[in-house]
């Protein structure tokens, strides 16, 4: 992550609950002992030796070490002053005092902070975890590509069509497929230069696994947008892009609360090959914008 992005999201503490979220689903279960400890009581855990942090969590020196280095901090000294700058910062007043917990109960405005807390963390969270290598591989292959194909079912249906929406408006060939037979039928078409997205939450569905498989099977350069980058559908992903991992509820399932960081990574690859392109991209964008002028304008009367 750039130092400007690390400014605008938050200290190394901040990054480092983000992370926590990201990586534990990949973590071995002693490593998510010492990730939650330390996300969930990070002046406490400052406190600790590497010994102490063992001994708290059941687990061992090494296993701490490890999960610092997963973490992103050269060892465990760094992950310890990471921490310290958290504690401060929560000290301080300035994290937030709500919950997303929803109640049944609870009044609308009560709602709607709880909820624009979750959209804030949800896009900081995936923010931070986003590879900028990673992405900017796949606005390298979106920039060049023949065709490019998207898969997604339900909620990430809908992310794919807004992606193909957007492609399409500055002159690229774009599809999005949410039918799983005819995702397969086209995905046997593609080849070397073209792309394939698939776009899935869980990262387990079979739905768009197929389509991602065929397309990776005919030499076709292939994306993952998933919240699980230890899922099935990363084993034919030649790039994983991945999403926060955002809280489920009874009242907002996944389905709903993952569409927010997947629209952001939809509009990062977006913006990466509209700059790439941008002597074609800027009008045909002006173009398309002036072909539906006069709907607008109807509506406005």
């Amino acid at each position: 992550m750039t130092q400007d992005l690390k400014e605008i999201f938050g200290s190394p503490g901040g990054s480092l609950a983000a992370k926590v979220r990201t990586l534990a689903p990949s973590m071995t279960r002693s490593m998510q002992r010492v990730a939650e400890a330390v996300a969930s009581d990070p002046a406490g855990c400052a406190a600790l030796t590497v010994t102490g942090l063992a001994g708290l969590t059941g687990t061992s020196e090494a296993t701490v070490v490890r999960t610092a280095r997963l973490l992103g901090y050269p060892g465990y000294r760094d992950l310890r002053l990471a921490l310290a700058g958290l504690a401060a910062q929560q000290q301080s007043g300035r994290a937030p005092a709500i919950t997303t917990d929803i109640a049944v109960d609870d009044p609308l405005a009560d709602v709607v902070a709880k909820l624009a807390y979750e959209e804030q963390q949800t896009l900081a969270d995936t923010a931070a975890g986003l590879d900028t290598g990673q992405l900017g591989a796949a606005v390298t292959a979106l920039t060049g590509a023949r065709r490019t194909d998207v898969y997604g079912i339900g909620a990430s249906g809908l992310v794919a069509q807004d992606l193909t929406q957007k492609l399409l408006r500055i002159g690229l060939i774009a599809h999005a497929h949410s039918d799983p037979h005819l995702a397969v039928t086209n995905a046997v078409q593609l080849r070397s230069g073209d792309v394939a997205i698939a776009i899935t939450h869980s990262g387990s569905t079979g739905d768009v696994i197929e389509p991602l498989r065929a397309a990776f099977e005919h030499g076709a350069t292939t994306v993952a947008i998933t919240g699980r980058p230890d899922s099935p559908v990363t084993q034919y992903a030649d790039l994983v892009l991945t999403t926060s991992t955002s809280r489920e509820s009874e009242l907002r399932p996944a389905a709903m609360s993952s569409r927010t960081s997947q629209l952001l990574v939809v509009d990062c690859l977006f913006v990466g090959v509209a700059q790439r392109t941008y002597e074609t991209a800027a009008p045909a964008l002006a173009a398309s914008y002036e072909a539906l002028a006069h709907r607008h304008r109807s509506a406005s009367r």
